[in-house]
């Protein structure tokens, strides 16, 4: 693209400034979004949502509570049971555990 600046008038020029200003934003917009997207799923396959990775809830809400369950395999991973189910415990309910085999 090209645009010979010196043969536009000021008016024009401002249109311009304008017009590009807003095609930047557009683009970060989309760029982000796309950021977005590609963070919720990499947390997806881990288990996670976003929220629970970024740790917002915001306030009071702040706190995850207590752990209520641990997995079999490795007592180091917990869930309280609230929110999206961690990959190993659907792995584990999927092979025949019980929550309650799962309960701390």
């Amino acid at each position: 693209m090209n645009i010979d600046l010196d043969a536009l008038s000021e008016k024009e020029l401002k249109k311009l400034r304008g017009d590009v200003d807003k095609a930047l934003k557009t683009l970060d917009a989309r760029r982000l979004a796309e950021a977005k997207r590609a963070a919720e799923h990499a947390a997806k396959e881990y288990g996670f949502s976003l929220d629970e990775l970024l740790g917002s809830g915001g306030g009071a809400k702040g706190s995850k509570g207590m752990p209520k369950y641990a997995n079999p395999a490795d007592p180091t991973q917990t869930w309280t049971g609230r929110g999206r189910k961690p990959n190993w415990v659907i792995e584990a309910l999927n092979s025949g555990k019980s929550m309650d085999d799962m309960a701390i």
